[in-house]
């Protein structure tokens, strides 16, 4: 199952969506993620920060949803931050090389904080 509770911080200096991303992002519910995330940059919302905090896995069908949506805010001057993965999301982000790409923060707060 995969579940999703977004944040909008439009009274911060940069408003800033966050979408916590609870259960597994596998094969069968990528597609979730992608539309959830394409749903709330059709409202005009092109930064955010990704609490996995709660996320349990997330496989390749996952990163390939968060690499299409890092491209797709790119032109827009939006951000996509990624905020306290688990140990397990953390490794394969690693093996991945997203690491390098996505900016991965320990907690929401600095990620949130960040510039």
């Amino acid at each position: 199952m995969l579940e999703f509770q977004t944040t909008h911080l439009d009274d911060a200096e940069t408003p800033m969506s966050i979408v916590e991303v609870r259960g597994r992002v596998d094969s069968s519910n990528a597609s979730e993620l992608g539309e959830h995330l394409t749903s709330l940059i059709e409202q005009g919302h092109i930064r955010f920060v990704l609490d996995f905090s709660l996320l349990v896995y997330m496989s390749s069908a996952g990163l390939r949803e968060l690499v299409n949506i890092y491209r797709r805010l790119q032109p827009l001057g939006g951000d996509l931050r990624l905020a306290n993965p688990t140990a397990r999301v953390r490794d394969v982000l690693e093996l991945a090389g997203l690491h390098t790409v996505l900016r991965v923060y320990a907690t929401r707060q600095d990620a949130v904080k960040s510039r």
